[in-house]
């Protein structure tokens, strides 16, 4: 079947390097412009601009995918299909309405509609999420699902390891619904639960909060965005990798640097550092950063 592919993030790029080895291989692929990134703000493409290039597909990025120029160059391509993953901005009219879009979306929706699924659903301690495919309509994700698969949510997961295996599940599902084109059902809104996107009170680890939800917050922003606790001077020490202490640690509050890694007490238990970053640094392991405090 011929496609057209609208994506940006990494994720959207791994699910369109399957779909090219696919019999459904894309004729376009529409991305977001470049934009300047890290510290020296240098123009960085989108990664799946990067994978488009490296398959040989030919490329779009409008500054907007809903003005009548994006749709011209859509319709030029002549697709079948219209597939998105990821895509990072508002699809609207007129390209909503003028081809069935199916969308590539992690979580077993109607749960964890919205731009974070992944992040929300280990910070909420999900024991299950997985990867629904849907009509994209104008409503936030609350489109017909014709295709859902599950995928467990292990105790030790990060963003990064539950997100690889979502991306797998996520191509399959989609050659699979392009291969059989498979009935859509309505989803239950009274079931419908939000995933907003990260924002900057979500990095923070507040310990008056429990050490178990601290050490999930922690896992889900591992390693794309990071978490971080805030020191004595104000500074942020980078939190990649935390555990829950079974018993003991200093009040709640209290950032300890007495042990053998630094322990931050919390509401409820206490969470050791065990992989941190200092300010301006790299990251270490928490016994290397108490062994730099001590010198």
């Amino acid at each position: 079947m011929r496609t057209v592919y609208l994506g940006t993030s990494e994720f959207a790029a791994v699910v369109l390097r399957h779909l090219a080895q696919s019999t459904h291989r894309p004729a376009l692929v529409v991305t977001r412009p470049d934009r300047p990134r890290g510290r020296g703000r240098k123009l960085a493409s989108p990664p799946v601009a990067v994978a488009a290039s490296e398959l040989g597909i030919a490329l779009e990025q409008p500054a907007t995918v809903n003005d009548e120029a994006a749709l011209r160059s859509i319709q030029a391509a002549t697709p079948e299909a219209v597939c998105v993953c990821a895509y990072g901005a508002l699809i609207t009219e007129p390209l909503l309405s003028a081809y069935e879009l199916l969308n590539v979306h992690p979580s077993l929706l109607p749960r964890w509609r919205g731009a974070a699924p992944i992040e929300r659903a280990i910070m909420a301690g999900d024991e299950q999420t997985g990867v629904s495919i849907m009509q994209l309509t104008a409503g936030l994700d609350s489109g017909p699902v014709c295709l859902q698969d599950i995928e467990p949510v292990r105790p030790d997961d990060t963003y990064g390891s539950l997100a690889a295996r979502l991306e797998e599940l996520g191509a399959r599902l989609l050659i699979r619904a392009l291969d059989t084109a498979p009935p859509c059902a309505d989803q239950d809104e009274s079931r419908a639960t939000y995933a907003a996107k990260i924002g900057p009170e979500d990095r923070e680890l507040d310990p008056s909060r429990p050490a178990v939800e601290l050490e999930r917050q922690v896992r889900a922003l591992t390693p794309h965005i990071g978490a971080y606790v805030v020191l004595g001077d104000g500074s942020r020490l980078g939190v990649s990798a935390a555990s829950v202490l079974p018993e003991g640690g200093p009040p709640a509050g209290e950032l300890s640097f007495d042990g053998a890694r630094p322990v931050l007490g919390c509401g409820d238990g206490a969470l050791a550092l065990l992989v941190v970053q200092p300010p301006g640094g790299r990251p270490m392991s928490g016994e290397d950063y108490l062994r730099g405090r001590r010198r």
